[in-house]
């Protein structure tokens, strides 16, 4: 049974990078911000009903994943073949458990993909045409080549072909996220993504990859990523801020400024979102801006730029 004092805090992110005031419209920016509080809503209300943490990453995930602002799911940008494939990857910190998928093209919800790995297979992460085939295998719900491209993404790889040297014009990282503390106490990371636009030779980013994009533990907290995803892949992000809290006994903001610090040191930019298993919750990202979220029992705020 789950304990209605102890307090359960769920936080998000929809991507890091150059999101700067003059570069979003008042309708694109009240679209973003809309879509973040509809997702801290999905997910908060099955924590303060007592749900699981893993639960609510999910159904967050998923939320996020089907909003086409998000470079997850829907709105998942091209590669430079024009086709998409999909990243995500869920932790529970429990037991640590954990499934990934890399280079899915047609489940929906890759997040639910990477939780069908974690729960129903001997293994803890699958790619491109195996994770296809798992994915409809256990009758997820596929979706055609059109339902994830969009105007916007299209534009920006023919922006990022006309400049050949350039490996993301954007430089916009719509990664989405999300991490929770559940009444028990436990905590669990979901991240998704579409990559990079304009990737090339099948790349695989950070976010599918445990303890680089994505880590749970509830020794220490769970953290889910988003930026260059070969620095934080060199860095092992996510499993480094959980290891500084649990063996160095850093507080949260520490553990997460300190990690972020060392990816900026490498050349890499991005953020994290990360929350502890007593509750505590951070933000930290070197980028003019990330796309977040927190909501708790105190309710909800959602934030855009670094000044927020």
């Amino acid at each position: 049974m789950s304990d209605p004092s102890v307090p359960w805090k769920l936080v998000i992110h929809g991507g890091a990078g150059v999101i700067e005031r003059h570069l979003l419209s008042a309708d694109q920016e009240g679209a973003v911000r809309a879509a973040l509080d509809h997702a801290l809503r999905t997910g908060a209300a099955i924590l303060d009903a007592g749900g699981s943490a893993l639960d609510a990453v999910e159904a967050t995930a998923r939320e996020l994943e089907d909003d086409q602002h998000f470079n997850a799911g829907r709105g998942s940008v091209f590669t430079y073949q024009g086709t998409i494939e999909m990243d995500a990857a869920i932790m529970d910190g429990r037991n640590r458990d954990a499934g990934a998928v890399a280079g899915v093209s047609a489940t929906r919800n890759p997040v639910s993909l990477a939780r069908m790995v974690m729960e129903g297979s001997p293994h803890v992460f699958l790619s491109r045409e195996g994770a296809d085939q798992y994915s409809r295998d256990n009758d997820l719900e596929q979706a055609p080549p059109e339902y994830f491209a969009t105007p916007e993404r299209r534009a920006a790889l023919e922006d990022m072909r006309a400049q050949p040297d350039v490996f993301d014009a954007d430089l916009k990282y719509g990664t989405v996220g999300a991490v929770a503390v559940d009444r028990n106490g436990h905590v669990a990371a979901a991240t998704s993504t579409g990559g990079l636009t304009g990737k090339r030779w099948a790349r695989i980013g950070d976010s599918p990859l445990i303890g680089c994009g994505t880590y749970a533990d509830d020794r220490s907290g769970a953290v889910s990523c988003t930026g260059a995803g070969e620095y934080f892949i060199r860095a092992t992000v996510a499993q480094e801020i959980c290891a500084r809290m649990r063996m160095l006994g850093e507080d949260v903001q520490t553990a997460a400024d300190t990690v972020i610090a060392d990816v900026g040191a490498l050349g890499g930019t991005g953020g994290v979102i990360v929350v502890t298993s007593s509750g505590e919750a951070a933000f930290a990202f070197n980028t003019p801006g990330m796309y977040r979220g927190v909501a708790s029992a105190a309710g909800r705020q959602v934030a855009i730029y670094a000044d927020e």
